[in-house]
Parts: structure tokens; C-alpha cells; sequence
């Protein structure tokens, strides 16, 4: 990560940043980007253990395809509605145990942000989601990576 990125310590710094740099040194802003995501997830709190914690970097993640897309912050509410309801793990699992692939992994990919969907999440921690949520999962990366 470069320097600059590194001393950014709020997300509003990475916002300005971004601007600043977006048209002209693409890199940087992606990577300012990625910076927002760990400060926003690092300040959720609550969080006991990484997986949690890259879970949440998940969904700040696609709050920023969201923003980027439509110009404007938009809140991921149905993920955070579920978060409040049953817990940051079990969002994540109920999300990717869906019939439906999770929402936003072609965004992701398109921001070079692949590595913050659920379903990379599940892969790294397997040991906290059960079988079948692992087993989707990586079946879902295997097809992402084809396409």
C-alpha cells in the first residue's frame, strides 16, 4: 500500500483522497478505497474475531460499489438488518446459503474488491460457517474465476 494511503486515518480522508486522485492515478484511489473499508469495519466495533471483522469489511466493500454506481452513499440495509437480527456470522451464512448468489461479487470484481465477498470470507474461516455454506461457497468462486 502506498504512503499516502497508509496515513489516511479516517474514512472522510479516504472520501477527499479518492477525489483528489480517482481521475488520474486510478491505483491510488482504489487502494484509498480499500483503506475506507478496514477504518469503517476497525470503528464498527463488536467484532470478535477476524472473520467478523472481514465481514464487515464486506459489507462496507459493497457500500462502496453502491456509491460508486450510483453517485451517492446507499446503505446496505437488508445486510445490516440481518447483522442486527442474528449476528455478523450468521448474516454471512444465511447470505451465502441463499439459492441466489450474494448481490454485488461482479461489482466487486469490477473495483478489484473480490476478496471482501462472503463468500471469500467463508473460504478463509471455514471453520465458522457449516458445510454446506463452505461447500456453496466454493462453488461460487470456482464459477466466478471461470467467467
Amino acid at each position: 500500500m502506498d504512503e499516502r494511503v497508509k496515513r489516511l486515518k479516517t474514512p472522510e480522508e479516504c472520501e477527499g483522497f479518492i477525489k483528489n486522485v480517482q481521475l488520474k492515478h486510478h491505483d491510488l484511489a482504489q487502494q484509498a478505497r480499500r483503506r475506507k473499508v478496514e477504518l469503517l469495519a476497525s470503528a464498527y466495533g463488536g467484532a470478535m474475531n477476524e472473520a467478523e471483522i472481514e465481514a464487515l469489511q464486506a459489507i462496507y466493500a459493497y457500500e462502496e460499489v453502491l456509491f460508486a454506481r450510483h453517485g451517492r452513499k446507499t446503505h446496505a440495509s437488508r445486510t445490516w438488518q440481518m447483522v442486527k437480527r442474528h449476528g455478523i456470522i450468521e448474516a454471512v451464512e444465511r447470505a451465502v446459503n441463499r439459492k441466489k448468489e450474494t448481490i454485488g461479487y461482479t461489482a466487486l470484481v469490477e473495483m478489484g474488491m473480490q476478496d471482501f465477498a462472503f463468500e471469500a470470507v467463508v473460504m478463509r474461516h471455514p471453520e465458522l460457517f457449516s458445510q454446506g455454506a463452505v461447500a456453496r461457497s466454493k462453488q461460487r468462486l470456482r464459477e466466478w474465476t471461470l467467467t
